[in-house]
């Protein structure tokens, strides 16, 4: 799989997942100050994420700042995203189960290594969305061009 990672800063917890995601086999492309080495506006880091999902060059997206909320609303603003603030593993096996969520944000001031690890391996656990939720995530596509 490939997954866009991006954090605001060079925060442990991004360091950690995206070794982890490599190690697994995935191909990761990383983002904002884990590529710059700095820091970077939370905005443009979800956005650059969000927008290689959003085009196709990448299949999931991980955005990361201290609480994870800013990058989430950010990445939430580039048309085909559903980013999903997710705590913990059950709530990031919802937000893919039920809401398809394409871009998982986390909180580096919250989000331990090893839940970490949980929260993004519940995330790519699952393949496709509940069939029973289709309808709901087809409205909320609609009501996204509805606004543009």
């Amino acid at each position: 799989m490939r997954i866009a990672v991006g954090s605001d800063d060079v925060y442990h917890v991004a360091k950690v997942i995206v070794e982890y995601l490599r190690s697994r086999g995935h191909e990761v492309e990383e983002l904002g100050a884990l590529r710059s080495g700095r820091l970077e506006p939370w905005p443009d880091v979800a956005w650059q994420v969000a927008e290689k999902v959003a085009n196709g060059l990448a299949d999931y997206g991980i955005v990361i700042c201290y609480t994870g909320t800013g990058v989430s609303i950010a990445a939430n603003k580039v048309k085909g995203i559903r980013a999903a603030l997710c705590p913990d593993a059950e709530t990031a096996r919802g937000a893919r189960r039920w809401n398809d969520a394409n871009v998982l944000a986390l909180s580096a001031r919250l989000t331990s290594d090893e839940v970490a690890k949980e929260v993004v391996d519940a995330f790519l656990s699952v393949d496709k969305p509940d069939e029973s939720e289709l309808e709901n995530i087809q409205k909320i596509a609609r009501m996204e061009e509805a606004k543009a």
